[in-house]
């Protein structure tokens, strides 16, 4: 394995918060702001899509570790953006940097770490194990 990863790395996605994103609809709350659970997922998709270009086909990362603090309440219908930035690899393992803003502040901060995984292998044992 000889994947192009490299500290520094980054990627940024956004997403327009809508009403199935909200803690309310998600169930971590029953208030119609951006729930947390959707803000990391979107800091955890900027993490892969800041690397997983990278490592070929047989190739994907996974999420492993969260380490965020959510900083401020979303409305429905503003934009959101989350960043993630590569700052350690150690064999395997990525460590990320991630951040989120909406329109107007951040929302949210943290650290990130995912784990490089043969995709065969990894389907693999998950239907030997069930």
């Amino acid at each position: 394995m000889d994947f192009k990863l490299r500290e520094g790395m980054e990627a940024t996605v956004e997403k327009i918060v809508t009403e199935n994103d909200t803690a309310a609809k998600f169930g971590s709350g029953n208030i119609r702001v951006y729930a947390t659970p959707m803000m990391i997922g979107l800091m955890e998709n900027s993490a892969l899509t800041a690397v997983d270009k990278e490592l070929g086909e047989e190739y994907a990362t996974v999420g492993i570790h969260v380490d965020i603090k959510h900083l401020a309440a979303t409305p429905v219908g503003m934009k959101v953006t989350a960043t993630a930035k590569l700052n350690k690899v150690e064999g395997k393992k990525l460590f990320f940097d991630v951040v989120a803003y909406d329109e107007e502040k951040k929302i949210g901060e943290g650290t990130h770490s995912r784990y490089i995984i043969n995709v065969k292998d990894f389907l693999n044992k998950i239907e030997k194990n069930s």
